[in-house]
């Protein structure tokens, strides 16, 4: 029988961890992901400059403390999310953070494709593109990275190591030259052309946004921390990366948005004729977040069917291939809907932990079926995150998912 580098089933050994640089490539690279571009440019639409850095601040400070707190988890235990929920949740329990997570992974994975597809058959090539026509060198595109993300998430840990040593200092860097040339090549300074938006965005909804970009995938945080090793570099690592790294996208997503009127940093290496450093970014950019998600669904839909991790990734990315065009234009209303339903998960996830390390560390111990105030939990938190206005909505999902899972241990005593 093969060894599983991946452990999808066990804690990770410690002679398995990986050193703390290579650890915060990894988390780089998934923190950089296109969509958060696309929140840099609602917020440099409707904030001015301060009101930018204090939401990017603020948010990425939450945001941090929460991806910290799950990956400060997954070193000290050496568990991916999916077998740290069955501690929480219970063995049959698990499975639905498990589909949740790895459905909503294989959504965003799809759309991913479809990001580079588009943009580089309707810049670059010249094509049309819209819901009603896609030309079949735009399927082309399509197949092909999703052929090459879904590879590189096949062979696990060591691919997801190799893509972001290549592809974080590539695109921090092109990224940030373009960036530069950009804002030099304006007819003012970028305060002054934050100024010109609608400010029409309270902080606080800022704060939402920047939350909002990546809790979905950051509740995914353990399945890469476990190879830390130690749980305060983890936590570090974690920190480090995604308030660095969401940040870098707001930018790259304001200064498309205040300068050439796009929303990603591609376009404004299009608007400086960098042609072919524009689809290095852009590629770059999306196969260290996909290859990452779609990792994640691999290790959700193991734990629920019992097959391996390898064969789960094969599938969900054949899938998220397929439909990856019908996807972009039709799915990211719902993925966003779902994108609150996951916060819940990692902070009843977090409490558990607070509360019962031992249940974590001991793998002797018969863990339950169901722990139904979890799931309660999780349920209720979605429903409130996604239906109560006010306030920021993972926060309160989290809240809510947070006091019943609490009530519920208070009354199971």
């Amino acid at each position: 029988m093969k060894k599983d580098y991946d452990f999808s089933c066990s804690a990770v050994p410690k002679e398995a961890r990986r050193g703390t640089l290579t650890m915060f490539m990894i988390m780089f690279g998934f923190t950089f992901f296109s969509a958060s571009m696309w929140v840099g440019q609602n917020l440099a639409q409707g904030l001015d400059f301060m009101g930018f850095v204090w939401s990017v601040l603020l948010g990425g400070l939450i945001l941090g403390a929460y991806t910290g707190a799950l990956g400060y988890i997954g070193a000290e235990t050496g568990l991916s999310l999916d077998l740290l929920a069955q501690r929480s949740f219970g063995r049959k329990g698990s499975w639905l953070p498990s589909a949740m997570i790895s459905f909503t992974q294989m959504g965003w994975f799809g759309v991913g494709l479809a990001m580079f597809a588009i943009p580089v058959a309707s810049e670059l090539l010249g094509l049309e593109v819209s819901p009603d026509t896609m030309p079949w060198q735009g399927y082309a595109l399509v197949v092909v990275a999703g052929v090459l993300m879904t590879a590189s998430a096949y062979y696990g840990i060591k691919s997801l190591t190799i893509i972001s040593y290549v592809a974080v200092p590539l695109v921090a860097i092109l990224g940030t030259v373009a960036m530069v040339l950009a804002v030099r090549n304006g007819d003012s300074s970028i305060v002054e052309q934050f100024s010109k938006g609608s400010k029409d965005l309270s902080v606080l909804a800022g704060i939402g946004l920047v939350i909002g970009s990546f809790v979905s995938g950051g509740s995914a945080t353990p399945n890469f921390t476990r190879f830390a090793k130690s749980g305060k570099v983890a936590a570090i690592v974690t920190v480090l990366a995604f308030f660095i790294g969401n940040s870098l996208m707001f930018l790259f997503g304001a200064v498309s948005s205040i300068y050439v009127g796009g929303n990603d940093i591609f376009e404004v290496m299009l608007n400086l004729n960098l042609f072919y450093f524009a689809i290095i970014v852009l590629g770059l950019n999306i196969w260290t977040t996909n290859d990452n998600a779609l990792y994640s669904t691999g290790l959700g839909l193991s734990n629920i069917t019992g097959l391996s991790k390898k064969t789960m990734v094969l599938v969900s990315g054949a899938i998220g291939t397929v439909a990856s065009v019908w996807l972009y234009w039709n799915f990211c209303g719902w993925l966003n809907v779902l994108n609150c339903t996951l916060p819940p998960i990692g902070i009843i996830i977090i409490v558990s932990y607070l509360f019962d390390r031992k249940v974590y560390s001991d793998t002797s111990k018969v863990m339950k079926n169901v722990d139904w105030f979890a799931v309660l939990g999780v349920v209720f938190g979605a429903i409130a995150a996604n239906l109560i206005s006010w306030g920021i909505p993972s926060i309160t999902g989290m809240t809510v998912a947070t006091a019943i899972y609490l009530i519920g241990r208070l009354l199971s005593k």
